[in-house]
């Protein structure tokens, strides 16, 4: 996966919060066209927001369904007035919004718990019709082992049981993300 450049990723944090800003006020997504290549590559994404460092909303796509500056604009909207776990955001939240875009890589199945880079990798859980899914900065966040990462995963995300990942028929994908924000850090 090539790293965005500094511009690519400041156009893409200038969409999520216009698009958010545009919902807010019309209620419908905003118009937006961009000639850069790479931001017109499919991509999977996510973008969270975060009000005084606290989750506000969470939402993404694993796959690559659309081009990538259309899934952050899309991506933005949903986390800011979509996320189940949220009411909609209002007007007086915004100033005090902050927005982390992720930008992934296509998963890759992995054949063993073992084989997880924890802080590197975002993972998917699959078993049977349930599947779940942490970015890999999720770990760091909570301050969780590799252990605990992926039983919070079954658990909380894909409603397995908290072991659920050591079962051989469960599967096991990786993904790397590029990980931005407004305040610089990257």
């Amino acid at each position: 996966m090539r790293d965005l450049s500094n511009e690519q990723k400041r156009k893409l944090l200038k969409i999520a919060r216009k698009a958010i800003i545009h919902y807010l006020k019309n209620k419908e997504l905003m118009e937006v066209r961009e000639k850069d290549r790479r931001l017109n590559e499919p991509r999977g994404v996510f973008v969270t927001l975060k009000l005084n460092g606290l989750l506000r909303g969470c939402i993404g796509n694993i796959m690559p369904r659309e081009k990538l500056f259309l899934a952050v604009r899309n991506m933005a909207v949903e986390s800011a007035f979509k996320d189940p776990r949220f009411p909609p955001l209002d007007e007086k939240e915004l100033n005090k919004l902050e927005i982390e875009i992720s930008v992934l890589s296509l998963p890759e199945k992995i054949d063993s718990a073992d084989d997880i880079e924890l802080g590197e990798h975002g993972v998917i859980v699959k078993s049977g019709f349930r599947q779940g899914v942490f970015l890999p900065q999720v770990a760091e966040e909570a301050g969780w082992n590799k252990e605990e990462f992926l039983g919070n995963l079954c658990c909380s995300k894909a409603a397995l049981s908290y072991d659920a990942w050591k079962d051989p028929d469960t599967e096991l994908y990786v993904f790397k993300t590029q990980v931005f924000n407004e305040k610089g850090d990257n």
